[in-house]
């Protein structure tokens, strides 16, 4: 099942860290695409191309002007929407249907104000919590549920940079054939 994220209204002069946020929470948790809406953003692109290209894919960051477009042809192709809100069913209770369809999955996460129509189109409007909270939050708890924590697995290709886990200190081990290094 692959899992793409649209970010809805990206506003460059507001957003900028935030949908970083959703970018690299996306990508650490399996999803292999994050497409924003809104204003188009060439500097945030770079930035999270660049962190792909040191830690490893694959992911990429797209951008379509038109979201309606983009769920339109998920929808046509045979992919399911997700609509994280905190209005939406509870994660628990519809994940495990969701898991069982094995289709592809168009997670959205809102902006500045969601268009109601997104809650139509959605095949699913699901919320991790009814109580508010950040757009980065839902959509790694959602991932964690939806993926059954197989994200700690996950192996990046082509990784520049790795963590080295341990108890204490930060080791990170780099792909350019040096010794683990430890970070002040």
């Amino acid at each position: 099942m692959d899992v793409k994220v649209l970010r809805l209204g990206h506003r460059r002069s507001r957003d900028a860290r935030i949908t970083t946020h959703v970018c690299l929470t996306a990508r650490a948790f399996g999803a292999s695409e994050v497409i924003l809406s809104g204003e188009e953003d060439r500097n945030l692109m770079e930035s999270v191309e660049d962190v792909v290209e040191r830690w490893g894919g694959p992911f990429r960051v797209s951008y379509r002007r038109n979201w309606q477009g983009v769920i339109d042809e998920w929808k046509r192709s045979g992919g399911e929407v997700v609509h994280l809100t905190m209005y939406g069913l509870p994660a628990r209770d519809v994940i495990p249907s969701m898991r069982e369809t094995g289709r592809d999955k168009l997670v959205v996460v809102g902006g500045a104000r969601v268009p109601g129509k997104v809650y139509r189109l959605a095949d699913y409007n699901v919320g991790v919590t009814n109580q508010p909270h950040s757009e980065v939050s839902s959509l790694a708890v959602f991932l964690h549920m939806l993926f059954d924590g197989a994200e700690f697995d996950l192996k990046f290709s082509a990784a520049m940079v790795e963590v080295v886990p341990q108890a204490h200190g930060k080791r990170i081990r780099t792909g350019d054939g040096d010794e683990d290094a430890e970070i002040d």
